[in-house]
């Protein structure tokens, strides 16, 4: 009878353990997911306010150098499609972030582009209104950086919480429909591992 009340006990311990970490490790889980999601956030709102300098940078430059039009028209374009390609927050999957990371990749390009063409134009160069885009160019670049800095260091915390044993075992029968599922860090693409070039 006393090894009856002994396994009873322990089987009672098992089962309070269960009732309270499953939904403890699920809600930590959605908390760090949605960590990501603002730390996502912070980036596209870097990359928008790059997209946002760029029409009157591009303005500027026609001002002194209106017989650039194809490297001007480049940069349009470049920031068109870098400003269409948006990522939901839900849908942060290694094929969007491959979209996302070539269309800014495009409109860097483009930038440096403009920005080596302006060597051209001394007078250009000497603009207050120029050197102050310029300024707050090379600001929101080191913007960028750290947004996605930050964004990968949260995606890295989250993935290793779902990955971890047991929290792997409770997330997965708390969330049968996929909820959460492990996150793909932003990784810059080659050409753009280097911010463009502001600075004359």
């Amino acid at each position: 009878m006393r090894t009856l009340w002994i396994v009873l006990g322990v089987v009672g311990i098992i089962v309070v353990y269960f009732l309270f970490k499953i939904p403890g490790t699920y809600n930590k889980a959605v908390g760090l997911q949605e960590n990501v999601k603002a730390k996502w956030s912070n980036v596209e709102a870097t990359y928008q306010r790059r997209a946002d300098l760029i029409p009157n940078l591009v303005s500027t430059v026609k001002g002194y150098a209106a017989h650039e039009e194809q490297v001007l028209t480049a940069v349009t374009e470049a920031r068109a499609k870098a400003t269409s390609t948006t990522i939901q927050a839900g849908d942060l999957n290694a094929e969007s972030l491959a979209k996302f990371q070539q269309a800014q990749a495009g409109l860097s390009s483009a930038l440096s582009r403009l920005l080596v063409t302006v060597e051209k134009y001394p007078d250009l160069k000497a603009n207050q209104n120029f050197l102050e885009l310029q300024a707050q160019l090379e600001g929101t670049e080191n913007r960028i950086a750290v947004a996605r800095e930050r964004f990968n260091e949260e995606v890295k915390v989250y993935n290793t919480y779902l990955r971890k044993f047991p929290n792997n075992i409770f997330i997965g029968w708390a969330s049968s429909d996929g909820e959460f599922e492990v996150m793909t860090p932003f990784e810059a693409e080659p050409t753009s591992a280097k911010a463009p070039e502001v600075k004359f």
